[in-house]
């Protein structure tokens, strides 16, 4: 048979790239038949995907998709502690701020990224290990199924660190929780809990991953009653304040985390999948996914040249903000930017000088 996969023999080498076994609904395993693993593999920088590991998950998702033995994909990343916090911010301050040429190919390479999971021919899992935030929830929404620790946190960080959210969650997110809520994520950068995105429907399945003395404990951080506030507000989800977020950081503390309940949960989808008419899988997946790809198609190039030239200006400052800034303030001074914006001062060294953090290279030039 012709081999149909972009690069035959690739070693991938900044990402991980596993086939596991596909097991029937006994738990057996199936003879010649895989579940593609593409797992993102940078815990130590909350496994944000540098160019080189963007490159190789456009690779990844396209190999998958033409393995014969592949039923479906399971989209992940190494630890307990994220998923995915999106793009390499070490990388953004030090390389591509300033420079929005680079940048404008490097959005190519992320196009690519998010098209790869939106037109990847077997249905993608996410198996969400942790945060999945920024870049990571955009690339988490483009897949078909997700499936998260009831530790994972949800939202978008673009407006307060100097982007907008263009690389597809103003796209895909109406379309997940509806306008009102997407608005409240893309802008405010306020983060759900993953009961919450559960509730208002972005994810589908969440799990229990902390353990105290052998036994489950729901994330104690998180409201995981339906219960309503002074002014009847339904507060599921919502992350626990004073006194009783007190209580949960030191039963936190106790607890130890445990990915089984999650890998189990992701099986199981995958057995789900494998137990169905492969080609109208394809078909009813592909249908479901031109909603979301009708609007990425329409979008995604001219946000991509904004995003360029937004390093020119707001996304220069934001992200020399939170890569050089001191770990309690990583974000420029608002009001200080508003300031000036409205005595008409021109984007300039010195205003970048002006609204960077204490401590920074920019304000140390002072």
């Amino acid at each position: 048979m012709k081999s149909h996969v972009l690069v035959d023999g690739y070693k991938f080498e900044h990402i991980g790239y596993e086939l596991r076994p596909a097991r029937d609904p006994k738990g057996a395993k199936v003879e010649g038949l895989f579940h593609a693993w593409i797992i993102i593999d940078n815990p130590g920088q909350l496994n944000s995907y540098t160019t080189e590991a963007a490159r190789e998950i456009v690779l990844a998702f396209r190999q998958a998709s033409m393995d014969r033995s592949v039923v479906c994909v399971v989209f992940t990343a190494v630890g307990d502690r994220a998923f995915c916090t999106g793009g390499n911010t070490k990388e953004y301050a030090e390389y591509y701020a300033g420079n929005p040429q680079e940048y404008k190919q490097y959005m190519r390479i992320f196009n690519d990224m998010i098209d790869s999971i939106l037109r990847c021919d077997k249905p993608v899992i996410n198996r969400v290990n942790g945060m999945r935030i920024g870049g990571g929830q955009e690339i988490g929404m483009a897949c078909d199924f997700s499936v998260a620790i009831d530790t994972a946190r949800f939202g978008q960080a673009g407006p307060k660190h100097g982007s907008a959210p263009d690389g597809g969650s103003t796209d895909f997110l109406p379309l997940y929780v509806g306008f009102g809520h997407a608005m409240e994520s893309a802008v405010l950068c306020e983060a759900w809990s993953a009961h919450k995105a559960s509730w208002l429907g972005l994810i589908n399945e969440v799990v229990p991953v902390l353990k105290k003395d052998g036994q489950w404990v729901p994330n104690p951080l998180v409201v995981t009653d339906k219960v309503a506030d002074e002014w009847g507000k339904i507060v599921y989800g919502d992350f626990k304040t004073g006194a009783a977020a007190a209580e949960g950081k030191a039963l936190f503390a106790q607890c130890t985390s445990d990915l089984s309940a999650l890998d189990e949960a992701v099986e199981r989808m995958c057995t789900k999948l494998l137990m169905l008419m492969p080609d109208c899988v394809s078909k009813t997946v592909n249908s479901v996914r031109k909603h979301k790809q009708g609007h990425w198609d329409v979008n995604s190039i001219t946000n991509r040249e904004w995003l360029a030239l937004n390093m020119m200006t707001e996304g220069r400052a934001g992200f020399r903000a939170f890569n050089e800034g001191p770990k309690e303030q990583r974000e420029v001074d608002f009001i200080k930017l508003r300031q000036l914006l409205a005595a008409g001062h021109p984007w300039n060294e010195d205003l970048m000088r002006a609204i960077a953090p204490a401590g920074t290279a920019e304000t140390a030039a002072r």
